[in-house]
């Protein structure tokens, strides 16, 4: 998120890293000292800090829970992601355990979790459409989607009911004068209910035929667009597991496909998970605006990934 979180100082964040993230010269309390914390702006949907301390630097992240996520989920994926890694996965930046062995804290209504810095760079947009980079994307989900699935990874379910569509015509129904922004949402919302009907409706249909091969289901990373890979000394690696989850393989394919990419799949799949996607963040953004808001930058931001979603003539 490009704004901090309004409800947590740094100080904060720090003491939960300290406390409950151990190193080898902590103090005789079991805390370890931190040099320095940065906010970084960075991403959409989860807050990050870089914590230095003696002996290494840290990638903080708090993640916030319901709807998307349950403290549960979010344990058993990021224990499931460093399972694979401990598995020899290499495409894999692990989280670190903490003191109890759990991989997620509970800090500020939401959970926290750590992971080593890396030196290497995120490539831009047009980096991940070169030919060689998406041979190396291709590459690094197959040994994911070939691994075998961690203890307790959850299954992929459908993040929205089949009366959706109906329950955000009754919510759009009335103003929202919750924020600045919440009537030009509501209204962008309002204006595609029938599409919205169609997309749910259809997707459902999918979500049926997904389900009756469950059997087919694989580790998927659900979201391994540019912005969640890492490219280092040792090559593409993935970060941000938090959306690990057992799935067809055509969850982590759109973007892949978008890029010209030849990879076996199955169309109705692919369309699937589009329309996962387009169906999650019209909820999300519905959520937002519905409740209160500032208009910050991250308001904005939030406001054109609603419009870019609704736009969809599909």
């Amino acid at each position: 998120m490009r704004s901090r979180p309004s409800s947590l100082h740094d100080d904060v964040i720090a003491d939960a890293v300290a406390r409950h993230w151990p190193a080898a010269n902590s103090d005789s309390t079991g805390h370890v000292r931190i040099a320095e914390i940065a906010y970084l702006p960075w991403g959409f949907g989860a807050h990050h800090w870089r914590v230095t301390r003696p002996g290494g630097t840290l990638f903080v992240t708090l993640d916030q829970l319901a709807p998307r996520h349950t403290r549960a989920s979010l344990e058993a994926a990021y224990a499931g992601a460093a399972a694979l890694s401990a598995g020899g996965l290499a495409v894999v930046c692990a989280p670190l355990p903490s003191r109890t062995g759990r991989f997620t804290v509970e800090v500020g209504g939401g959970a926290l979790s750590v992971t080593p810095w890396s030196a290497g760079h995120t490539p831009t947009e047009a980096e991940a459409r070169e030919p060689h980079h998406v041979r190396a994307v291709v590459a690094a989900l197959a040994t994911l989607h070939d691994a075998g699935p961690p203890s307790g990874l959850g299954d992929w379910t459908p993040v929205v009911g089949p009366a959706f569509a109906e329950e955000l015509r009754a919510r759009t129904a009335r103003p929202w004068a919750s924020g600045p922004l919440g009537e030009a949402a509501r209204r962008a919302i309002d204006a595609r209910h029938d599409a919205i009907r169609r997309w749910t409706v259809r997707y459902h249909e999918l979500a049926g035929a997904a389900v009756a091969h469950r059997d087919r289901w694989v580790p998927t990373h659900g979201e391994p667009h540019f912005a969640n890979q890492l490219v280092d000394a040792s090559g593409l690696r993935l970060v941000d597991w938090e959306s690990l989850l057992l799935a067809p393989r055509e969850r982590d394919y759109g973007d892949l496909l978008a890029a010209g990419a030849e990879v076996p799949h199955e169309p109705a799949m692919t369309e699937l998970f589009a329309l996962d996607w387009r169906l999650s963040e019209i909820a999300a953004y519905a959520r937002w605006f519905a409740s209160p808001h500032t208009g910050n930058e991250d308001d904005h931001t939030a406001l054109d990934g609603l419009h870019e979603e609704l736009a969809t003539s599909e």
